[in-house]
């Protein structure tokens, strides 16, 4: 792994763990709601997310270019929830992402779905691209729905992706989930999924850290929530001050303080 690699990876971590904003969503979904106006949605939370991603169209509008957070940028896609989400192409060259001075590039794997190879094809490209710049490459081990999401299959998917070259693995959280990160030789940071209630959010990142995960990369969790900032706020208690649920619930509930 190149100096440059591994110093952009490293940007994306507070003490060996990070809390990654992901406001990707719009590339297949249009705008998901508290997404609307991706600007003041984004804009509040900047100071408490180790990293934004989303996609080049998102970055270049809504984002302030003096702001310092990394850029995870979304660079697979192509497909709409009106079509077979799995049949991906790579959107955003790895140039585009360096003049964008992303610290990394997150494309996605669908393992399972019949366009498998097509999206392991898109992540071998992207790492060789990476290779060539110094940019790691974040993948994706998307589910659809016929997949089960068990140690088995997201173990499967994320030693794949590490294989193929990925520095960074994002899967979901499961049972027996220590598995699945023993048999990943790089970092594996868990999604936060669909809208689940602010405590059971704030379990899942606390049950992920306990069993390895290097992070959290959560956004309709933290964006749809009704204090957005406090969820933040307490999701960064969790990962990163090692506080109970319990405690990271009460900071939800507290006033911000000033941003750091």
């Amino acid at each position: 792994m190149s100096w440059g690699l591994q110093n952009r990876v490293s940007r994306l971590f507070k003490d060996g763990r990070t809390v990654m904003l992901a406001v990707d969503h719009g590339y297949f979904q249009g705008p998901t709601t508290g997404l609307e106006n991706p600007r003041r949605t984004v804009t509040p939370l900047l100071p408490y997310a180790d990293s934004l991603m989303l996609t080049r169209g998102v970055l270049r509008t809504s984002v302030d270019p003096g702001q310092a957070v990394p850029i995870v940028l979304r660079v697979s896609g192509g497909t709409s929830i009106l079509k077979e989400l799995s049949d991906e192409v790579v959107t955003t060259s790895m140039e585009e992402a360096i003049r964008l001075n992303a610290s990394a590039v997150a494309v996605s794997i669908f393992v399972g779905s019949d366009h498998e190879k097509d999206t392991l094809a898109n992540l071998a490209d992207m790492v060789n691209a990476g290779e060539r710049y110094g940019v790691p490459v974040l993948a994706v081990t998307a589910v659809g729905r016929e997949m089960a999401r068990d140690a088995r299959y997201l173990g499967l998917a994320c030693r794949i992706a590490a294989e193929l070259g990925a520095s960074l693995v994002k899967t979901y959280y499961c049972e027996d989930f220590r598995k699945v990160v023993e048999g990943c030789p790089v970092p594996v940071i868990i999604a936060g999924g669909k809208k689940i209630p602010e405590r059971d959010a704030l379990q899942l990142a606390s049950d992920a850290v306990r069993d390895g995960a290097a992070g959290v990369d959560m956004g309709r969790n933290i964006f749809q929530s009704s204090n957005p900032v406090g969820m933040i706020r307490a999701v960064r208690a969790v990962v990163h001050e090692g506080k109970s649920v319990e405690e990271a619930a009460r900071a939800f509930a507290k006033p911000a303080k000033p941003a750091r």
